[in-house]
């Protein structure tokens, strides 16, 4: 099956992984040889080295700099003439790693002489040159347009989806930034809340798999970086647009019998608005998405059976409305050439209600055992104000920024429930009210220099997160009222980095060490029943290097090294038990501590005229690896799934990306990535409800992800793609997931002289995105099958102006 699933990729389409022409400036000083001062309007020329064609020319400044912008990467010349001064010759190789190149000082003399030959490196972050970032645009992604962040990434090479999660070559230690930033919307060092951001808001999508040492510390799979849309026109432009759609079309498995209906033809809503208006030196933004879906959430069939030969099953329905709104905005104030400061806010209200269903019954379905219906009623409020100064120096590429950043997430929700037994109907609901307050200061320095650059930069985080649950219980309620109460999140980070880049036209080198000290503390209720105050500190080095070699200009090898580590978030060791299924009860642990990881990759880079190959080896070791153990206690059948430290874990693999630029009416691109997770045996100790321990022998399996992605250019201005997902079984805590399969496409057409655009498009098109889970623990297993809506069929309309 794997085979054939393969076979029928490689013969399907896939998206265009959007790569730029980027190009470098170049720039330095013209000065006499004798007096070391200054030569204005010195007459500076740039050619190619192999048939001397002119690229580019300037005139020197009264100060003596010159400066030739927009040069691609290559081989060249600078010839600098002055009248009264020999014409000298200068060797520049402009290289792919960074935007600005600073060139040793031309020196011109009278006499007749010659100047020593100067090699030069000016570098460009391309995004495909290092082989540690690829960028994505949006826009060009037609099969998930209207949807979510979340459903456009999902389609993207090397990234998968799992229970509402991205992950990245089988992990989901990811960290997400919005415009290189960490805010709560998407959280502090992990992820959440993709799936609410609309993804008219974004602009492009940037992979990272490996971030260097100017990135926090925090995310050990790589960092997903999310771009906001932001004119650059002079005027006022923006763009409007309105997409509708219907998700569930129909029902993949029908309800157990007397509980209320499930969610069916889902609305889908999402009017967006993007403003920029340019002049002079001020530059004014604005931005607002409004997301309404109504989503059957979960519709989870659950079979456990116990040792002593109970068997349960169960159905979780859960129907989801959410509204969400984002509004992004701010100037740009360019006080002068050299100095500009950015006042920029934003601000998210995130609305959901939940109504779901939980029925019980015997083996045999002849009894309906339990009935938990609940209410989830959740408002989120989130709020970041940012300021930002940036220096440049006369050099190109010489900057100073300097950041800061205050965030505000409020986490206000209200669970009801009712929990209707055959005997008697008791009424339930608790509380939790949760406010986390963020500071974070950045100072960044770049320097080019002869043979690339060096950066560096220091950083402050304080952030404060102080929650309350309370519990109301009703007649024979299930819930454990004393392990409510308040508790309060503290951490300290600050950190520094240096990183230095070089480059020759054969090697390249990214050398860096970033140093943190993290200072974390849980300060817990002292009435608490099982818990008590907890926390870690830690002075660690998170060092990264890259060596390239340059085979010629078609074919590039790299290796990557980096340590990096994944702090617990703060729900990661929340206290308070988790009712959202009523007999598997989810809690954190204020003793969970960070996971370090070690990765190693070498990668491949060929092109040719019209495709190229990416290929890459890669190995991460994880210590102390953070996974959610279930276990019960005797005499009962609660199942409490805890956050815990287990044993070293592996996740080595190999990773092709192959794409194909057609003859202009097609494009297409395959990624295939397989890999081999393996957990090691492990013990641990659960402490809630009561202390009981859990052993696991060794996990391991060979797993992987396929994915095609083809884009037609049709005639008539149409446009239509078809993305193809497959995702091998992999392991979970405790347990397995099996293969997963979806097809989606789509069709937009351009109107209105290239303004306008419509666009309708099929999110897994044959309703096959079904996901089946296998667990085993001590004295219970369970499997589970979860018909969750994944269909959605959306249509929309924008115009550009």
């Amino acid at each position: 099956m794997l085979k054939f699933s393969l076979s029928l990729f490689a013969l399907l389409m896939a998206s265009i992984v959007c790569a730029q022409e980027f190009t470098a400036s170049v720039s330095g000083m013209i000065e006499d040889a004798s007096s070391k001062t200054p030569l204005p309007f010195v007459n500076v020329v740039l050619k190619k080295t192999d048939d001397s064609s002119f690229v580019g020319g300037t005139i020197s400044t009264e100060s003596g700099r010159y400066s030739i912008s927009d040069v691609p990467p290559g081989n060249y010349y600078l010839e600098a003439s002055f009248i009264g001064y020999k014409n000298q010759k200068t060797a520049i190789f402009v290289g792919s790693l960074s935007k600005y190149l600073e060139a040793k000082t031309i020196f011109l003399t009278e006499e007749t002489s010659t100047l020593s030959e100067v090699q030069v490196t000016a570098t460009q972050a391309e995004v495909s040159s290092m082989m540690d970032k690829k960028t994505y645009a949006v826009s060009d992604n037609i099969s998930q347009s209207g949807g979510s962040v979340l459903q456009a990434m999902q389609n993207l090479p090397g990234v998968s989806v799992q229970e509402g999660k991205l992950e990245l070559r089988g992990s989901d230690k990811i960290t997400v930034l919005i415009d290189g930033k960490q805010t709560a919307l998407t959280g502090f060092g992990n992820q959440s809340g993709l799936d609410n951001i609309p993804a008219s808001a974004i602009e492009r999508i940037e992979i990272i798999n490996n971030p260097s040492s100017k990135f926090d510390a925090n995310g050990s799979a790589g960092i997903i970086n999310i771009i906001y849309k932001k004119e650059q026109k002079d005027g006022l432009t923006g763009k409007v647009g309105i997409a509708g759609g219907l998700g569930a079309l129909w029902v993949k498995k029908e309800n157990l019998p007397t509980i209320r209906p499930q969610y069916g033809q889902t609305p889908k809503v999402n009017p967006s608005l993007s403003l920029n208006y340019r002049k002079g030196k001020i530059n004014a933004f604005l931005q607002a998405d409004y997301l309404y879906t109504e989503t059957l959430n979960k519709n989870e069939f659950v079979t456990r059976t116990y040792d002593d030969g109970t068997i349960i099953h169960q159905q979780t329905v859960r129907n989801r409305n959410t509204g969400f709104l984002t509004t992004t905005g701010g100037f740009d104030w360019n006080i002068n050439e050299s100095n500009t400061f950015t006042i920029s806010g934003m601000y998210g209200r995130e609305k959901i209600i939940d109504n779901g269903d939980e029925p019980f019954f015997n083996s045999d379905y002849s009894d309906r055992l339990r009935l938990w219906r609940f209410l989830e009623d959740e408002l989120k409020t989130t709020a970041m104000a940012t300021a930002m100064y940036r220096h440049k120096f006369a050099e190109p590429g010489h900057t100073l920024d300097v950041n800061f950043n205050y965030t505000f997430h409020r986490e206000d929700e209200q669970y009801f429930f009712e929990n209707i037994n055959p005997t008697f109907t008791g009424n339930d609901h608790f509380k939790l009210l949760s406010d986390e307050k963020v500071a974070d200061l950045n100072i960044n320095y770049i320097k080019p220099i002869k043979n690339g650059r060096v950066e560096a930069g220091v950083k402050y985080r304080k952030r404060d997160i102080p929650t309350n649950m309370q519990f109301f219980p009703g007649q024979n309620s299930p819930l454990d009222s004393n392990a409510g109460g308040k508790a309060t999140y503290s951490e300290n980070i600050p950190a520094l980095y240096g990183n230095y880049v070089f480059e020759s036209p054969k090697y390249e080198a990214e050398i860096g060490l970033r140093v943190e000290y993290v200072d974390l503390n849980y300060q817990v209720n002292a009435q608490h029943n099982t818990y008590k105050t907890d926390g870690y500190n830690y002075f660690q080095p998170f060092p990264n290097l890259r060596l390239a070699y340059k085979l010629n200009t078609n074919n590039k090898l790299s290796f990557f090294y980096n340590r990096r580590v994944d702090r617990p978030a703060e729900v990661d060791i929340r206290i308070f038990p988790k009712y959202d299924d009523a007999e598997i009860v989810k809690v954190g642990n204020p003793a969970l501590k960070p996971q370090f990881t070690n990765s190693f990759e070498l990668g491949y880079k060929t092109t040719w005229k019209n495709s190229s190959l990416y290929s890459a080896a890669y190995h991460r070791i994880v210590d102390g690896t953070i996974t959610r153990i279930s276990t019960i206690i005797p005499g009962s059948t609660l199942i409490y799934a805890i956050f815990q430290n287990v044993n070293r874990s592996y996740n080595s693999g190999v990773e092709l990306v192959y794409s194909e630029k057609g003859d202009g009416w097609f494009s297409y691109n395959i990624n295939l990535n397989a890999y081999h997770n393996q957990i090691d045996a492990y013990t641990v100790e659960n402490l809630y409800p009561t202390p009981h321990t859990f052993s696991a022998g060794k996990q391991e399996i060979i797993s992987g992800t396929a994915k095609a992605n083809g884009l037609f250019r049709l005639p008539s201005n149409f446009e239509a793609q078809l993305t193809a997902t497959y995702l091998a079984p992999d392991i979970i805590p405790q347990g397995k997931i099996d293969s997963r399969f979806s097809l989606d496409l789509g069709i937009k057409k351009t109107i209105q002289n290239g303004r306008g655009e419509i666009f309708v498009n099929a999110t897994d098109l044959l309703n096959t995105m079904i996901i089946n889970k296998t667990i085993e623990s001590d004295g219970f297993s369970y499997t589970s099958a979860n018909y969750y809506e994944t269909q959605v069929i959306c249509f929309g309309y924008s115009y550009k102006f």
